[in-house]
């Protein structure tokens, strides 16, 4: 789970998430503490809220646009055609909340891991299948996340501990995307996109970033969020963006 949601208001005074690592110029500094939002200028905390209070105001389907558009593939798609993807994908995130098991009888079920270094790759947590199912949570991020949601007064939508739940249970719902062909297929077939067509015959395609946006709606769900884990994953964005620059 990573707060990669493509270009929305930034805070001012920072760089868009273009200038992230990997793009040219010096490197980033990261706070590394919570207690880094009081050296924030009492002018950038106003700036940093006020941002987030135009970030509250998208839509959830919003975000979901925006992560599809900054995804490969999908530079010139139709808007109308990324709202629908994004609309489909969320309502499948959801519905496979409804019906997954619990998370103690989820087959194949991943070990835990907490680390640190997330804030360096903007990371709140990873999946990985191999060599066993692993799920890193970066404790430095979601501690973040979590002062953030006090500064921002966001209690109401993200209650205490939901980052560290939601962060886990997003990458569950990859690894039942991953463990499960007909989950894949059935999310395949909602999104309705074709690959290719031969006569009466049809090959669905892949959309890419459709997993990411089911599984965040999968986290939402489960986790009963008053919001999609996306708003707080691009208010995460700025606040690090406004630390590591001020």
């Amino acid at each position: 789970m990573s707060p990669r949601t493509p270009p929305a208001p930034a805070p001012t005074g920072t760089r868009s998430r273009a200038a992230r690592a990997g793009a040219a110029g010096p490197p980033r500094r990261h706070p590394r503490t919570t207690a880094a939002f009081t050296t924030l200028t009492a002018a950038r905390r106003e700036a940093l809220r006020a941002d987030c209070a135009r970030l509250a105001e998208l839509d959830d389907t919003e975000f979901g646009v925006r992560l599809l558009a900054g995804t490969p593939t999908h530079e010139t798609r139709d808007p109308a055609l990324l709202r629908n993807w994004a609309a489909a994908a969320t309502e499948f995130g959801r519905e496979l909340a409804a019906s997954a098991p619990p998370a103690a009888d989820v087959p194949h079920p991943a070990r835990v891991v907490e680390t640190t270094g997330g804030l360096d790759r903007l990371l709140l947590a990873r999946y990985t299948s191999r060599p066993e199912p692993t799920v890193e949570l970066f404790t430095d991020t979601i501690a973040l996340g979590e002062h953030l949601v006090d500064v921002l007064g966001w209690r109401d939508r993200y209650p205490t501990g939901s980052l560290r739940a939601a962060a886990l249970a997003h990458e569950r719902a990859h690894g039942l995307l991953h463990h499960a062909p007909r989950t894949r297929r059935a999310l395949r077939d909602r999104l309705g996109h074709t690959a290719l067509r031969l006569g009466r015959l049809r090959v669905p395609g892949h959309v890419a970033g459709a997993d990411e946006l089911a599984a965040h709606a999968y986290a939402g769900a489960v986790c009963g969020l008053g919001r999609s884990p996306l708003l707080l994953t691009a208010a995460l964005m700025g606040a690090v963006q406004a630390l590591g620059e001020d």
